[in-house]
């Protein structure tokens, strides 16, 4: 009977749905997988509202599925116009989309707030950079800075910038300090490796083990920024390679090459 009971009193537990908080702990915790099943059980025991509508988009967030956690933080911050880590979210979610016009108006209502972090001057800075305001994206990236020191998405977002405007060596220095603080990122390694080839006038190298479609990406990009130093001969060189090394870029360093041969 005593047996029976506690089994009974187990089952009636494993049936109690988790609380928000437990979910909000574990997307924070990065078990993203449990707070899937977790949030599937409370939605299935009729929770709703705006708090399991957060939590939603946190996860959809948290796995990077940018397309779903924009929709859903748009429609969050919409429903509470004042709340500035909503925009946030939803300025950072439209910059990973490449949607500039979007993120920007979430990012400045997220500052206009008060209470934006550095993730959302950072992503000022890149919208700066998407329309060539780079006074603009100087102030926004200072700023995010001096939010968060040594913070290697900031140094190379800075970096990066330098690169658009063909200030290779300004380049040099954010990147190298973000590579020392985050050396696994590939972006960071990628971004300074360009850097440097460009100062050294050289085409970047194959790296051990990089795939045909990494490789001429890499190439594309070194073409790229060939061309706005007006190096021609070496953006002809880098466009070749990247037509030869992965038919996927084909077409892209095709057009680029045609357009540099044009010129």
């Amino acid at each position: 009977m005593i047996a029976a009971l506690f089994a009974a009193l187990l089952a009636g537990q494993s049936a109690v749905a988790p609380e928000p908080g437990e979910i909000e702990h574990a997307i924070e915790s990065n078990r993203l997988e449990q707070a899937r099943q977790m949030l599937g059980s409370a939605i299935a025991d009729g929770q709703s509202g705006p708090r399991v509508d957060r939590l939603l988009a946190d996860l959809a967030f948290a796995n990077r599925n940018w397309a779903e956690a924009a929709i859903r933080y748009e429609a969050l911050a919409a429903a509470a116009p004042a709340d500035g880590e909503l925009a946030e979210r939803a300025a950072l979610a439209n910059v990973m989309l490449g949607q500039p016009a979007k993120a920007e108006a979430f990012a400045d209502r997220a500052i206009a707030s008060g209470k934006a972090s550095w993730k959302a001057w950072n992503a000022r800075g890149v919208i700066c950079d998407y329309k060539g305001d780079w006074k603009g994206a100087d102030e926004a990236f200072a700023t995010a800075a001096k939010m968060k020191p040594d913070e290697a998405a900031i140094l190379n977002n800075q970096g990066w910038s330098m690169i658009l405007r063909g200030k290779w060596a300004q380049a040099l220095g954010p990147l190298e300090q973000a590579a020392i603080l985050d050396p696994k990122a590939s972006r960071i390694r990628n971004n300074l490796e360009l850097a440097r080839a460009a100062l050294a006038n050289r085409l970047p190298e194959r790296n051990p083990g990089e795939t045909d479609s990494d490789f001429a990406a890499r190439l594309n990009d070194a073409g790229v920024a060939a061309e706005q130093r007006g190096d021609r001969a070496r953006a002809i060189a880098a466009f070749s390679q990247a037509l030869a090394a992965n038919d996927s870029w084909y077409a892209r360093a095709a057009n680029n090459l045609e357009k540099v041969e044009h010129q």
